[in-house]
């Protein structure tokens, strides 16, 4: 298995997975230093034998994982954990020139998912979530999301974890952007959002507050609940 999406050159599809009995997790991660968590929360839910995880990440996220430590691997080595079958990158939207009935790869990742984790959530990428930007992989992912579930034929729903410097989760404009997320798109009945709001410690800046993304084992336990996992392996990390 490769990180490319295409297989003998036929782009990704969704309807080739459907009825495969398992639980589609599509994790991503935009430019915050909290991408440093993703290998982590890849392996610890990729241990569950009835999962599919496949890995979207911003350019910026990328930059987190370049093999710089054993804490930050190449991300091309996330491929050889098991149930890990796809990781994409901005490029992969456009790996071949596109012609008449080719799949789109946005589109395609978005059928696919059952739930869509984003973890960490910049204040870069909420911004632009907000306001219904789509110029990555991942913003174009999460445009095109069925938000009623009339089109997928099933309520799906997106798990975004905030993750930058107190200063920045206090600016008023991330409150009114939270705001949305929370009481318009969020846990109502109609709502397709969960926040899985910061936590209180030391930042990698050297600030100290809240703006840290929450405890990596929590939003796996989260993901966990939500699908009716169980059977959870050991994971070891900080």
């Amino acid at each position: 298995m490769t990180t490319n999406p295409t297989i003998n050159g036929e782009r990704f599809s969704a309807a080739a997975y459907e009825g495969d009995g398992k639980h589609h997790i599509l994790l991503a991660a935009s430019g915050s230093v909290a991408t440093i968590k993703i290998p982590l929360i890849a392996k610890a839910l990729a241990s569950h034998p009835n999962v599919s995880l496949r890995l979207v990440l911003t350019e910026p996220a990328e930059q987190f994982l370049q093999g710089q430590s054993a804490e930050q691997p190449q991300l091309s080595s996330l491929i050889d954990l098991p149930n890990i079958d796809g990781i994409y990158h901005d490029e992969d939207e456009w790996s071949k020139p596109w012609v008449r009935s080719d799949k789109i790869l946005h589109i395609e990742l978005r059928r696919w998912a059952h739930i869509l984790l984003v973890a960490p959530l910049s204040a870069n990428t909420l911004a632009k979530m907000v306001n219904g930007m789509s110029d990555n992989l991942l913003l174009n992912v999460i445009r095109a999301w069925d938000t009623t579930g009339l089109i997928d034929m099933r309520k799906k729903r997106i798990f975004v974890a905030p993750a930058m410097n107190t200063a920045m989760w206090r600016h008023p404009i991330t409150r009114k952007q939270i705001k949305v997320l929370d009481e318009d798109w969020g846990e109502s009945e109609d709502g397709w959002i969960t926040i899985l709001r910061p936590t209180e410690k030391e930042l990698a800046c050297g600030d100290t507050g809240d703006g840290a993304m929450m405890d990596w084992r929590e939003i796996v336990v989260r993901v966990e609940d939500f699908l009716k996992l169980s059977g959870k392996k050991e994971v070891n990390g900080v």
